[in-house]
């Protein structure tokens, strides 16, 4: 019997096809897919026994040695586990590397524990990967964005979360582009920030979204790099300046690096623990920036900061941080971001505070 092989890579991206990827777990670690569950065929230490005897005596010596170490338990606990998968998921699709031997292996063995004819990826995960990048590029061509732009702690993403026409690239690379921009977990892999934002791109080129608003980034959130076409597409496109005062700003800024950030090290590691490692985060995040702050002015900012910690160990609330906040809002991002804005300012196309941008990027978006 021929088993089903599929290579309609769009529409398993658009309907967000659970996808069971059976490459071993340090390549699903480099780079993989948001729907894509990993139940591999071999392990790590199999994988890397097998490329030795491929190297030493060829492939069919390969996989010989790949049968013998799958054979008995193995294999019967890793066809339960892709039985298991298959049941849960049964519109989904497998794939190995290139859809080669890996993924026919196990649909073959899925298919004799279970009368079951799950299909695999022709081309496997390189096939996926490099439609991703081809789309990638086809974004950067059709896509017609808006910038949004403003001082730090505006609330710039905030906004653009309630937007129907928006991709919120922060939130894709898992970083709140700032010097205190990291979470409690790591950022993701360069190419899994580039899967998660082509297929974002692609969903909202299939609506017909090509007018779309992104926030005003540079080449870098944290560290993942942006495409450099759509980079270089977001330098030349119009920007929508998001205003606020000093005291929305820094009661923004307090809400997301102290309140929000400390709940999330506190849901990640406990009370205790997640409050120290908070606070580590927030003094290794002010002393990444001391050469640009000055030593001095640093010394006195890292004070303030301490101060403000054992205040709220001690049971204060996180207003207690305003201070350190407010200055560093205004004696450290905004000289920077005054010398961006020169650079900006023939493309800027309205300013204004949140209803006004909102109603602004309506108008805009539906015309």
């Amino acid at each position: 019997m021929e088993l089903p092989l599929i290579d309609d890579y769009r529409r398993l991206f658009l309907d967000d096809v659970p996808l069971l990827d059976v490459r071993a777990p340090v390549e699903f670690a480099e780079g993989a897919f948001p729907q894509a569950t990993n139940l591999p065929l071999l392990s790590d230490e199999e994988r890397h026994l097998i490329g030795i005897r491929y190297k030493e005596a060829g492939p069919d010596a390969a996989v010989e040695l790949g049968r013998e170490l799958v054979d008995g338990e193995p294999r019967r606990k890793r066809t339960q586990a892709w039985v298991d998968y298959v049941r849960r998921h049964p519109h989904g699709v497998l794939y190995c590397f290139r859809g080669g031997q890996r993924s026919r292996i196990v649909q073959a063995w899925i298919h004799q524990a279970s009368g079951i004819a799950y299909p695999r990826v022709k081309g496997g995960y390189k096939a996926l990967r490099r439609f991703l990048l081809q789309e990638l590029d086809a974004a950067a061509d059709e896509l017609q964005p808006l910038i949004l732009g403003g001082r730090t702690g505006v609330g710039k993403t905030l906004l653009i979360k309630t937007l129907d026409k928006a991709v919120d690239l922060e939130g894709l690379a898992w970083h709140r582009g700032s010097a205190f921009g990291r979470h409690a977990t790591p950022q993701p892999t360069q190419i899994d920030f580039e899967n998660r934002l082509s297929i974002a791109l692609l969903k909202a080129r299939a609506r017909g979204d090509l007018k779309l608003v992104l926030e005003d980034e540079g080449k870098a959130i944290g560290s993942r790099h942006l495409p450099p076409r759509l980079h270089e597409l977001m330098s030349r496109s119009p920007v929508v300046i998001l205003e606020a005062s000093l005291e929305e700003r820094v009661h923004n800024s307090v809400q997301e690096y102290v309140t929000e950030a400390l709940a999330e090290y506190r849901r990640e590691y406990g009370h205790e623990e997640g409050f120290q490692r908070w606070a580590d985060y927030a003094c290794n995040s002010l002393d990444r920036i001391r050469k640009r702050l000055g030593g001095q002015r640093h010394k006195e900012m890292a004070a303030e900061l301490r101060r403000a910690i054992d205040a709220m160990a001690a049971g204060a609330g996180p207003e207690v941080h305003t201070g350190w906040i407010a200055r560093l809002l205004t004696e450290y991002y905004d000289p920077m971001y005054d010398y961006q804005l020169r650079n900006k300012r023939e493309r800027i196309c309205f300013s204004g505070n949140r209803q006004a941008v909102k109603e602004y990027l309506a108008e805009r978006l539906s015309a």
